[in-house]
């Protein structure tokens, strides 16, 4: 198995996605479309002999707002764990048998939206406009100024380091090699899934990796949008960004192993 893994998964489009307006606390639900495209990410992403291996997921992160916990149901895990959101509801029809993953799924604020104070709902020409007005800086930049009565660069950095050293701890710490993962000879799953939104996973990438948010990290995450955040040379000292790696195929790793 590949070294411990993060796959960041950012919900799918909404109303608010498509024309740039900054949605942080605003709760809005995918649109139709955006709902199309993340099951169509399920079938292509998801599977034994796919990038997101259900089995070998030890856990499960999501935001507390709806198109993030939609988006996690439209990935079509195989989820034994109830969703959470769904625990005061009756459950109606069977069970599905279709059971390919025992992670525990997490709703955590850790990972909500940045808190875009007076500029939620707004778009950044809006923004700048407004700041203008103000007398504030015109080349607004969240990564550098971060948002009024919303959260700053290093708010973030605050909420998700302590996210990244739990993760680590938790779930990677120790689980390097080829024994490990769920086909290893412990049968521990080593992967980690969070579903969430674009700012927040933005930051959670340049974090992984120990760059500065004010120095803007450049990444660019798009709705529906999935990344993959690892590490070198098989140390938790030396975590990474993945831009590219190998399916795992059983057939392919018998027949490496009988050579």
């Amino acid at each position: 198995m590949p070294d411990p893994r993060v796959f960041i998964v950012r919900h799918g489009e909404t109303e608010w996605s498509l024309n740039g307006r900054h949605t942080g606390s605003t709760d809005i639900p995918l649109t139709a479309n955006g709902e199309k495209r993340i099951r169509a990410t399920g079938k292509a992403l998801v599977g034994d002999d796919r990038l997101i291996v259900p089995g070998n997921l030890a856990h499960i992160y999501v935001s507390p707002r709806t198109r993030a916990q939609r988006t996690l149901e439209l990935l079509h895990l195989g989820c034994r764990d109830r969703f959470p959101w769904h625990e005061d509801k009756p459950t109606s029809g069977p069970h599905s048998l279709d059971i390919r993953t025992n992670a525990q799924i997490q709703v955590t604020d850790s990972i909500r939206e940045w808190d875009y104070g007076h500029y939620e709902g707004k778009t950044s020409p809006e923004i700048r406009k407004e700041r203008k007005a103000k007398g504030l800086n015109q080349d607004w930049d969240i990564w550098r100024d971060g948002c009024e009565g919303g959260e700053s660069p290093e708010d973030i950095s605050d909420r998700l380091d302590a996210l990244i050293a739990e993760l680590r701890e938790k779930y990677h710490k120790g689980k390097f090699g080829k024994d490990a993962g769920w086909k290893g000879s412990k049968g521990e799953p080593n992967d980690v899934l969070i579903v969430a939104h674009g700012h927040i996973l933005r930051s959670f990438a340049a974090r992984w990796i120990g760059k500065r948010l004010e120095d803007n990290p450049s990444l660019i995450l798009e709705a529906g949008g999935v990344g993959t955040l690892s590490y070198e040379h098989h140390s938790i000292e030396e975590p990474a960004i993945l831009l590219g790696g190998a399916f795992v195929v059983d057939v392919a790793e018998k027949e490496q192993e009988e050579k």
